[in-house]
C-alpha cells in the first residue's frame, strides 16, 4: 500500500480552498436558497415548451409519423403494451427483468470496482495487474465483446448481466483510484502520527477522501449500463424493454421504439436522482470546502 506512504503530493490547504469559499460565498442581500427553488420550475418549463413542440411538429406534418410519432400515437403504443397486446408480454415484465439485469450487474460491478479501485490507487502491484485490462477493454463498445460473452456463457441471463457489469465495472473502478489522490500527504502523516495502522488509515482517512470521486463514478457506471442494457437483450432475450425497443424497430413500430425510450429514459432518470441524493447524504462537505 505505497500511496499511504507516499501519497499525492503536500498542497497549501489555505491557498487551495480560499478561491472556493469566496466564489461559494452569498452575496450581501442575496437570498439563500432562491436558485434551487428555480430549477425544478425551470426544468418543467423546458419539458413542458419540447412536449409543445413535438405536438406542433407533428400535427402540421412536418414531419412524417414512421420517423416522428406525435404523442398521442406514443400513449396508444403505451397502452399495447401495458396490457401485453403487443407482443403478448406486458410491461411489467419487460421493466422487472430490465431492472433486475441493470441492478443485479450494477450491484456487482460497485461490490468489486470500488475494492479493485481503491487497490489500484494504494498499491503499485495492483495498478500494474488491473491497469492494462481495464484501459483496454475500457474503450471497447459493448457489441464488440458480446459474442464472447455468448460464446463463453451462452445466452442466458449469466452473459448479459456480465455484459452490463464489465460496462459499469470500468468507470467505477477508475473513479475509486482517482478519488484515492484526494487523500493529501497531511491527513496521511497525521492519522500516522496518532498511532493509526494502514488499514485505518485507509478506512478512516483515503475512503472518506475517495467517497465523493467514487459516488461519481456509480453515477456514470449506472448510466453506462442503462445504455448497455439494449446490446445485453440483443441476444435470445424474450422480455426486456431493450429487446421490446428492437423487436419494435424490425417491425417499423417508431411508436413502440419511442414509448421504449422514453420508459428506459424515465428509469434513468429516477436512478440518477436517488444516487444525487445519496451523495448529499454521504458527502454533505462536497463543493462547500
Amino acid at each position: 500500500m505505497d500511496a499511504l506512504s507516499t501519497s499525492a503530493p503536500a498542497r497549501d490547504v489555505a491557498t487551495l480552498t480560499e478561491p472556493a469559499q469566496t466564489a461559494g460565498a452569498p452575496r450581501a442581500g442575496a437570498k439563500p436558497g432562491r436558485g434551487a427553488t428555480d430549477l425544478p420550475l425551470l426544468s418543467l418549463g423546458t419539458i413542458v415548451a419540447l412536449l409543445l413542440l413535438w405536438e406542433t411538429v407533428t400535427r402540421l406534418g412536418l414531419v412524417k409519423p414512421l420517423f416522428l410519432p406525435p404523442p398521442g400515437a406514443i400513449l396508444k403504443a403505451f397502452a399495447q403494451v401495458w396490457t401485453g397486446a403487443l407482443d403478448g408480454t406486458p410491461l411489467h415484465t419487460h421493466v422487472s427483468d430490465s431492472l433486475m439485469r441493470v441492478i443485479g450487474a450494477f450491484l456487482l460491478a460497485t461490490a468489486v470496482g470500488i475494492p479493485a479501485g481503491l487497490a489500484m490507487g494504494v498499491s503499485r502491484i495492483a495498478r500494474g495487474i488491473l491497469d492494462p485490462i481495464i484501459e483496454f477493454y475500457r474503450p471497447l463498445p459493448p457489441l464488440a465483446y458480446l459474442p464472447l460473452m455468448v460464446i463463453w456463457f451462452g445466452i442466458g441471463e449469466l452473459s448479459k448481466i456480465l455484459l452490463i457489469f464489465l460496462a459499469c465495472f470500468a468507470p467505477v473502478a477508475l473513479s475509486a483510484r482517482s478519488g484515492v489522490q484526494s487523500a493529501s500527504r497531511d491527513q496521511i502523516n497525521a492519522a500516522l502520527s496518532m498511532g493509526a495502522n494502514r488499514w485505518q488509515v485507509l478506512r478512516h482517512v483515503v475512503l472518506p477522501a475517495a467517497l465523493p470521486d467514487i459516488l461519481v463514478g456509480l453515477r456514470i457506471g449506472m448510466g453506462v449500463g442503462w445504455t448497455t442494457l439494449v446490446a445485453a437483450e440483443m441476444v435470445a432475450a424474450t422480455a426486456g424493454l431493450g429487446q421490446l425497443v428492437l423487436n419494435a424497430s424490425n417491425f417499423l413500430r417508431t411508436d413502440v421504439v419511442v414509448m421504449g425510450i422514453l420508459v428506459i429514459g424515465l428509469f434513468a432518470i429516477v436512478f440518477e436522482l436517488g444516487m444525487r441524493k445519496l451523495e448529499r447524504v454521504l458527502v454533505p462537505w462536497k463543493g462547500k470546502i
